[in-house]
């Protein structure tokens, strides 16, 4: 703030001796400066106004304070650093205390000629010899002072220029504070469940990330704990939605009166509860929580039906050192959560230990770690010769017990845990060396795709967008067959994942595109902007939502959807691929439609490669 003081010095220094419309212009000019400056916070903004009205006012210090039962000065400028923001005297003590009370501009030019001040110890301890405030309106409402001192009493009293310049810079700082009291009110309101009181889910979220993150800096521990109101849903079924609500006023408050106070509770959704709590290992975590479990148990809730009697299923979760958000510990702690409901509710369940059942969160990251993702591939047919003519890369994990789990199992979990970048690293890598493999062995041309699904995590990040292409090239090298410009490699994009992020991806796919990668669209059919994305990027292939195959021998206007997209995308130069066929009349039917290709166990299903 050194250089906005001084700024606003000699601003106030080289202004020209003016008549008083003039000279309040030319402030206006130099207050407008500032608040248009977009380089200053919010704080910093209000200390450069002060700096400057003190400065063209000829004043050492300028505060702006409120009162309740204490004066507290909530922003100041005094380069000697004797007043300074954060200060709290008793009310009475203060020169702004009679501005407060009469809600009126207060001058005195020198207070030791003062009647009121001149035997006052103020001026003697403060070294204070001049004083001017004025009444700061914060709505209906008026708890705030500016303030303008000088340690030198005036020799001239203060004109109407600079009486008019006070009252405006105080109109200003009035509708300033209740804009940001509005603010302040919406924000809380966000981040607030409104039937509760607690922290809403957002604000869980972001408090989670600090919390994460602090543990992180200081190597403190923590667990994360889910709670399940069981058969929640029965009491709204049968008693309405409002003794519904009084069930989880009262739990809510029952919950946060058997915390500690280190600890913090948040509604996480519907009749589920979030509790972090601080510098516990899993024991302690599990006295805890069991406590509070008998103590709901032992607690019915009083509601305009009578006392209901109610117990909770809780899930423990906490990250490990290596663990580099905090989305692994909530996916464990849900999966625990999930755990204990389905072993009979009324009970806490945490990490399973080795011999137990493998919880998923676990398993997806060690399966990460250990550079477990495996590849499977599922066989594209064309329809109407029926050859192979592609295949799509498929995830699988391998648990440690040795069971491989499909994607539809884990891919949600991983995507909570900010796993899917490494995921989706490991199968472009296994792709491109399948791929290799067949072209360079002479099982396959160079004409044959293989399909590969990317998040938009990874198309975002250039570095791994870079390595991608240094591995593929690499991979071409090895190939003892030439390789055209257009490459085997197509990269499977889902318009859901892209919808706020459509001018970015264009930018993140150019490198991959310029390679001599193809793009396909999947789960066509599954948003409502698939043809922005089709008129917006390169698109070869187009993959019909299997939704749609499955339904469309019962459905006559899916049919005839299907039917012109494939007459659209033929017109187009682009390939249409449908998925989830199950059956040679499907087949049938899809190829009589003109649709090119197609996908599902009919024709195989996926193989570990």
């Amino acid at each position: 703030m050194t250089g906005i003081r001084q700024s606003a010095a000699r601003l106030a220094s080289k202004q020209p001796r003016l008549g008083d419309a003039d000279r309040n212009l030319e402030r206006m000019k130099g207050l407008g400066r500032i608040v248009a400056a977009r380089d200053l916070g919010e704080d910093d903004r209000i200390e450069a106004l002060l700096a400057f009205a003190a400065s063209s006012l000829g004043a050492d210090i300028a505060a702006l304070g409120d009162f309740s039962d204490v004066y507290t000065a909530r922003y100041t400028y005094d380069p000697s650093g004797a007043f300074v923001k954060g200060t709290v005297v008793p009310a009475a003590d203060t020169l702004c205390h009679a501005v407060y009370l009469s809600r009126e501009l207060v001058v005195v030019e020198d207070l030791l000629a003062h009647p009121l001040h001149a035997t006052s110890h103020l001026p003697a301890v403060t070294g204070i010899r001049s004083y001017a405030g004025v009444p700061v309106w914060v709505g209906d409402g008026m708890k705030s002072v500016l303030a303008f001192m000088g340690r030198e009493p005036r020799r001239h009293p203060r004109d109407e220029a600079d009486i008019a310049f006070m009252e405006l810079l105080a109109a200003w700082l009035g509708n300033y504070l209740r804009q940001k009291q509005q603010r302040d009110m919406l924000e809380h309101l966000a981040l607030t469940d409104e039937l509760t009181g607690l922290l809403n889910r957002r604000a869980a979220e972001q408090r989670l990330a600090e919390e994460f993150a602090h543990a992180k800096r200081h190597d403190e521990g923590f667990i994360v704990a889910l709670i399940d109101l069981d058969h929640f849903k029965s009491i709204n079924d049968r008693y309405g939605h409002a003794v519904g609500d009084e069930v989880l006023r009262a739990v809510a408050k029952l919950l946060e009166a058997s915390l500690r106070t280190e600890d913090w509770l948040a509604r996480w959704g519907g009749e589920e509860f979030l509790v972090f709590l601080r510098g516990v290992d899993e024991n302690r975590a599990l006295f805890i929580m069991e406590r509070i479990g008998q103590k709901l148990r032992e607690t019915p809730i009083q509601t305009g039906v009578g006392a209901l009697r109610l117990t909770i299923s809780t899930g423990l979760g906490y990250p490990d050192k290596d663990d580099a958000e905090i989305g692994v510990a909530l996916a464990e702690a849900d999966s625990s959560l999930y755990r204990a409901k389905q072993q009979g509710r009324d009970r806490v369940e945490v990490r399973a230990q080795s011999g137990g059942t493998i919880w998923l969160a676990q398993a997806v990251k060690n399966a990460v770690r250990e550079g477990k993702v495996r590849m499977a591939t599922q066989n594209i047919v064309d329809l109407a010769s029926g050859e192979v003519v592609a295949d799509e890369a498929l995830a699988r994990i391998q648990t440690p017990d040795g069971r491989i789990l499909p994607a539809g199992e884990f891919i949600e979990t991983a995507e909570g845990m900010g796993l899917m970048l490494d995921i989706d690293r490991q199968v472009v890598t296994q792709a491109m060396a399948h791929c290799s493999q067949l072209v360079s062995g002479g099982s396959k041309s160079p004409g044959f795709a293989h399909f590969v699904n990317l998040s938009p995590q990874f198309l975002a990040r250039q570095d791994l967008v870079m390595e991608t292409l240094t591995t593929a090239q690499n991979y071409c090298t090895q190939c003892e067959v030439e390789i055209g410009p257009v490459k085997p490699i197509v990269f499977e994009i889902t318009e859901r994942q892209f919808l706020n992020n459509l001018d970015s991806l264009e930018a993140d796919l150019k490198p991959l595109l310029e390679f001599g990668f193809r793009l396909a669209l999947d789960d066509f059919g599954s948003g409502y902007s698939s043809f922005l994305y089709l008129a917006r990027l390169p698109i070869s292939f187009l993959k019909i939502e299997g939704w749609m195959v499955a339904n469309m021998r019962q459905d006559k206007k899916i049919a005839g959807i299907i039917e012109n997209l494939a007459k659209f995308a033929r017109d187009q130069g682009i390939i249409t691929i449908a998925e989830w066929i199950e059956d040679a009349e499907t087949a049938r039917i899809l190829r009589e439609m003109g649709i090119d290709w197609g996908q599902g166990w009919h024709f195989g299903r996926p193989e570990l490669v």
